[in-house]
């Protein structure tokens, strides 16, 4: 048997109101959206989602990697690459980035089985994120949300086994970005409704029934993309699925559409609640179609995720459009050379093992750890070679002490640095993210994640950060 063996998901803390946007654009619309941090990009999501999914699972069988966003961070340089680094995987992996379409994510399910089945690999990660920026005052604007999604594919302990598949090719253009575009393109809406979404969403859902003799009263939960709300209600209907007992959230008031995340994420949703025995169906839409057929094991017992129940719940509003705007980098703001940032390749790569997988020393004569690495032990002074290379990325800390400075040249002011003693020795000093400035107290509870820190000479310079715990 294979199929899903586990799976994660990974919303960002902020939300943005749509009254917010009616405010400064007029309309109306109700609900809110995901907003991925100034710090935060396509790969970070990925990397905190494929977090959530690995959690209990020996990093060390991993053997393969695939990345999918439409939003990538480079256009010549991996992703999957950076990702694998931050999840502290093995470097003898295969990593592979998957890019153009939304339908990128359920095309890199079909390679993860294929690989498994092939015996060529044993175990392969796939990601899903996106971070899609849409025109100011467009109708995509209060509908674009950011959000990942990941699961891991093998043949031992599977959750659910995909069944049955069938894809569908299309060259039909209805959403599009070209080389130098930020924000996407798209054609007339009710053209793309009726000529692409339903027709090849459809066809893709009926030829799978048809060839495996079941009809849509045989699942237990459908979760598939729509574009929106409206034609994710018409699609439901004509599919004859109950919209009450049948269709998973699409979460468009909660979330907004993630893009290449968007199917996957509702996906998990519906594992998080789903029991043994149960069929899922799965339909993804992008230059074509496909449907899945998913049939929860037992397995699914074992996996005590509810990772978008505490994903939503844990949020904090953004007050104002102009710090959406910031965020975003949506308008030329005044720059200060002063502050001008700056990096170094040969820097970051001779320090790799402690900047992307943020490993720390722990001396073998006294047994105490200390970050980043060190030539000698900063307690004891003992020589590299009693320092003990360790990973700790995933534990848990307390704050410290903090500061907070009202100037700082900083996206979102005021600048906090933290000092986070990590559990089970350690010391850890950074900038904190996703952080209410009203609510933070000596003692509380933090974790670490993998962020943006800042662009220059036209490369992304990623680091870890501390966050107060979302539980």
């Amino acid at each position: 048997m294979i199929g899903i063996v586990s799976y994660g998901i990974y919303i960002p803390i902020y939300r943005l109101s749509r009254e917010i946007l009616n405010q400064v654009w007029g309309g109306i619309g109700k609900g809110e959206k995901a907003v991925a941090n100034a710090d935060e990009d396509s790969l970070t999501m990925g990397v905190e989602a494929a977090r959530d999914c690995l959690k209990g699972i020996e990093k060390s069988s991993v053997d393969a990697l695939y990345f999918a966003s439409t939003t990538p961070p480079y256009k010549e340089k991996q992703s999957a690459s950076i990702v694998a680094a931050a999840l502290d995987l093995r470097e003898d992996i295969i990593t592979v980035d998957l890019t153009d379409s939304l339908r990128s994510a359920t095309i890199a399910f079909k390679l993860a089985l294929d690989a498994v089945k092939a015996g060529s690999v044993k175990k392969v990660l796939v990601i899903a994120s996106d971070c899609r920026i849409p025109p100011p005052n467009s109708a995509f604007e209060p509908l674009f949300g950011d959000g990942a999604a990941a699961f891991l594919f093998g043949g031992d302990g599977v959750t659910a086994e995909i069944e049955r598949s069938y894809y569908l090719t299309s060259e039909f253009i209805d959403i599009w970005r070209l080389e130098y575009d930020k924000t996407t393109r798209s054609w007339e809406d009710r053209f793309i409704r009726e000529e692409g979404y339903i027709p090849h969403l459809q066809k893709a859902v009926s030829s799978l029934l048809k060839m495996h003799n079941l009809t849509s009263m045989d699942f237990a939960r459908a979760a598939f993309y729509a574009p929106d709300g409206r034609a994710h209600r018409e699609m439901a209907r004509i599919l004859g699925l109950d919209a009450k007992t049948q269709v998973q959230d699409p979460l468009f008031d909660k979330v907004g559409n993630t893009g290449t995340a968007f199917a996957p994420m509702i996906l998990v949703g519906a594992l998080e609640e789903a029991k043994p025995g149960d069929r899922i169906l799965l339909a993804n839409y992008g230059d074509g179609a496909d449907a899945h057929i998913l049939r929860i094991t037992e397995g699914i017992k074992k996996l005590s995720r509810k990772s978008v129940k505490r994903n939503l719940e844990s949020k904090l509003m953004l007050d104002n459009y102009g710090k959406y705007v910031k965020f975003r980098n949506l308008m030329e703001f005044e720059t200060t050379p002063e502050y001008e940032q700056r990096t170094s390749l040969s820097q970051i790569w001779r320090d790799r093992r402690w900047v992307y997988r943020f490993h720390g020393h722990k001396c073998q004569k006294c047994g105490k750890i200390q970050f980043p690495m060190q030539k000698f032990c900063i307690y004891c002074q003992a020589e590299e070679a009693f320092l003990e290379e360790i990973p700790l990325s995933d534990r848990k800390g307390t704050l410290v002490t903090f500061s907070m400075d009202e100037r700082a040249p900083v996206i979102d002011p005021p600048n906090v640095v933290a000092a986070v003693s990590l559990e089970g020795g350690g010391r850890f000093f950074s900038q904190m993210t996703d952080r209410d400035v009203n609510n933070i107290k000596v003692g509380m509870p933090m974790e670490l994640s993998f962020r943006r820190i800042h662009d220059a000479l036209g490369v992304h310079n990623y680091f870890w950060k501390c966050k107060p715990s979302r539980g």
